[in-house]
């Protein structure tokens, strides 16, 4: 009697089944994260909205007891406010998919001019932050992880508490007595002196980023004078996340620092510096990496606070005048602009980390 046996797929000509995939792609990934974008900027323009209006509309707010009634209601009707709340809310979804952000109400100038104008202010001064926080926090973090345990490992810690929980308009005070006033090393307020902005907004097409005209027109006198203004807030705003970049490096260092790989590495004599400058830095920095989109929520809240503390007159200054002029018309243009930076900062953190770590997908 013969036996038979069943031959596998391959040998029989039929090929076998691919293997289903958890998840979509790359692609799927980031298609998804980029729609998410959409739902998160309309329910923060939704809450923005209607929480300018609980006190009533935006022209008795900022005007209300300055006009006689005859000349507020004039206003009010002009300006659409005695409509239905729904229609202004549907009114205000338009105009903003137009790019039309209304004029504010206590100096009447275009929102839109008032954000790039201000804008760009608070651009340099996230950007210094983050180089702070970059210099500062991983370098840091890599001796904390690799002097675990040890004296130098206990101070470093509790210099990220401090850096973390020092308020930030602490901090900038602190900063401007010490090196500002007693030593007298560096500027106390403004983004530079009165003559080179002058020479900065006189030139053709500006960027508003002082540092960058100041590099496109060659005036070398003007950068240095723009970056001795920039030293002090950057450092009052950037040791705020540093101190989080500080514990997330050790933390994640010393995890990856006890895997085989490394252990491997460590046993065929490479040096501890290589290892942990090379071998567990790279997998340690997805979640560096996610925090870092979180903290930038962060570091536009705190620009808020430095602005003010070193009169930098960003979108954060502006948004503290506009509050006390209760022109909630320029307050809601700069929410939903700040909404839309943290949301298209969130998804390129999205991109980078799917791009590290091919494991980052849905």
């Amino acid at each position: 009697m013969t036996a038979f046996t069943e031959a596998p797929p391959e040998a029989a000509g039929v090929p076998e089944p691919a293997a289903k995939t958890k998840g979509g792609g790359l692609l799927t990934y980031l298609m998804i994260r980029f729609l998410l974008i959409i739902p998160t900027i309309l329910i923060l323009v939704t809450m923005v909205f209607f929480l300018m209006r609980i006190t009533g509309d935006p022209i008795t707010a900022a005007l209300g007891g300055r006009l006689p009634a005859d000349q507020l209601q004039q206003r009010i009707h002009e300006a659409g406010y005695d409509r239905p709340i729904m229609v202004q809310y549907f009114e205000y979804l338009g105009q903003i998919f137009t790019g039309n952000f209304g004029r504010t109400i206590s100096d009447n100038r275009a929102v839109t001019d008032m954000l790039a104008t201000f804008g760009s202010a608070t651009l340099e001064l996230a950007v210094n932050a983050v180089v702070v926080a970059l210099i500062v926090g991983i370098p840091l973090g890599m001796v904390a992880a690799h002097r675990r345990d040890k004296g130098s490992d206990a101070v470093l810690r509790v210099l990220a508490i401090l850096f973390y929980a020092t308020p930030v308009f602490f901090a900038g005070l602190l900063l401007k007595l010490v090196f500002g006033v007693w030593l007298g090393w560096t500027p106390i307020a403004g983004r530079a002196t009165t003559t080179t902005e002058l020479a900065l907004t006189q030139l053709s097409a500006p960027t508003g980023i002082y540092w960058l005209d100041a590099l496109r027109s060659g005036n070398m006198a003007a950068f240095w004078d723009v970056e001795q203004h920039a030293i002090l807030p950057g450092l009052a705003l950037g040791l705020l996340t540093a101190g989080v970049f500080l514990r997330l490096v050790r933390t994640n260092l010393i995890g990856t620092l006890g895997k085989d790989y490394v252990e491997a590495g460590r046993s065929r004599g490479v040096s501890e510096f290589r290892l942990v400058t090379k071998h567990a830095y790279k997998p340690a920095l997805i979640p560096i990496i996610t925090v870092m989109g979180l903290q930038i929520a962060l570091l536009l809240g705190g620009a808020v606070l430095t602005e003010t503390t070193f009169e930098w007159k960003g979108l954060g200054f502006q948004l503290a005048q506009y509050l006390t002029a209760r022109d909630f018309v320029a307050v809601q243009g700069i929410v939903v602009l700040l909404a839309v930076i943290v949301a298209v900062t969130n998804f390129i953190v999205d991109v980078i980390a799917a791009l590290i770590d091919p494991r980052v997908r849905y």
